[in-house]
């Protein structure tokens, strides 16, 4: 972190650090209780010390993962929802202390705990939880919701740390970039890479060695010896590069590289302009995401959930403000394939 005065030390440009304006009538524990009342959401201090933690193409992301979840990104999972900055997080090793950023809201108390970790791909692709940007989470009751309440202040909740919270853009899916990982922290201090992402390949890579291999037992539909998954489509997000006039199926491998998806290396040129592109349509006048469809029938997230837009449709919470339902096809308004630019 940078220290004011004459004493500085480095500091990595993909992750500043969160920094605050400290006095003597302004230590760090008033931040720390400021962060955790949700009648702080609109106070310019807190909003400034917030800003300070931001996310830069190339900074590494985490979510904190259950074994059932863990087994879904291996199955095709794509990044979304709740998620944290790897620097915000990293002086916590254990399952216990970590659990408090689960999203499937089981109380802790497992003996291992899991996680996705991949590089930004664009800032844009995130948003803090805080004052008017998805505002309506912090009024769901809690007999709607899934994981611990969200406060509102861009912190979760927490009675001891400090922990900027983020969400992806609209509770977007997000291409996975290439070289995530799966990482378990089995209670000893250590961190344990299991799989990294070939997104040729389109299948996660076993890296856990023997000593490790009982970490995976506990994984729902995973065999511990296999050494290679593959992923099926089950994302609903697509990255698109084009070269010239000629459009392609891209892979991100932040910070600095994107190229064409090819399984031969001397055909992975490097794309001229990227994208991210996914389905939106609104139901019954709600704004959301289209996961899967066939002829009739949609499953759908939405894109900014609220008390009075979840009890529209009906829409379940199955994770930490992710909200998803079903819809006849045929209800669906604005279907449409939605690209957003990044600048390269």
């Amino acid at each position: 972190m940078t220290v004011t005065g004459d004493a500085q030390v480095d500091v990595d440009p993909l992750e500043p650090p969160l920094m605050a304006p400290l006095r003597r009538d302004f230590s760090w524990e008033r931040v720390q209780e400021l962060s955790q009342s949700a009648g702080h959401q609109q106070d310019p201090v807190l909003q400034g010390i917030r800003a300070t933690a931001a996310v830069h193409r190339g900074t590494r992301m985490m979510k904190l993962l259950s074994a059932a979840q863990l087994a879904g990104h291996l199955a095709g999972w794509l990044p979304y929802g709740f998620c944290y900055r790897a620097c915000d997080i990293a002086h916590l090793r254990t399952p216990d202390e970590l659990a408090i950023l689960r999203t499937d809201g089981v109380p802790e108390g497992d003996s291992v705990a899991y996680a996705l970790r991949w590089r930004a791909t664009d800032p844009s692709d995130f948003e803090i939880p805080m004052g008017a940007t998805q505002a309506g989470l912090a009024a769901i009751p809690a007999h709607s919701r899934v994981g611990s309440m969200v406060l509102g202040t861009g912190f979760t909740p927490s009675s001891d740390d400090l922990i900027p919270e983020f969400v992806t853009a609209g509770f977007a899916d997000l291409p996975t970039p290439a070289n995530a990982q799966l990482v378990a922290y089995p209670g000893t201090g250590d961190e344990v890479v299991l799989y990294t992402y070939q997104p040729e390949q389109h299948g996660w890579l076993r890296l856990a060695g023997p000593r490790w291999r009982h970490l995976l037992e506990g994984i729902p539909g995973v065999s511990p010896d296999r050494e290679y998954v593959p992923c099926t489509d089950a994302g609903s997000a697509r990255l698109i590069g084009r070269i010239k006039e000629h459009e392609y199926q891209a892979v991100a491998d932040p910070p600095s590289e994107f190229r064409v998806r090819a399984l031969t290396r001397a055909a992975r040129y490097p794309v001229e302009t990227l994208s991210r592109r996914a389905e939106l349509a609104r139901w019954r006048t709600v704004p959301a995401w289209v996961l899967q469809r066939d002829d009739n029938w949609a499953r759908l997230r939405l894109t900014h959930p609220d008390a009075d837009t979840i009890a529209a449709v009906g829409a379940r919470c199955y994770e930490r403000g992710v909200y998803e339902v079903w819809a006849p096809v045929r209800e669906l308004a604005d279907h449409h394939i939605a690209e957003f630019a990044y600048a390269i």
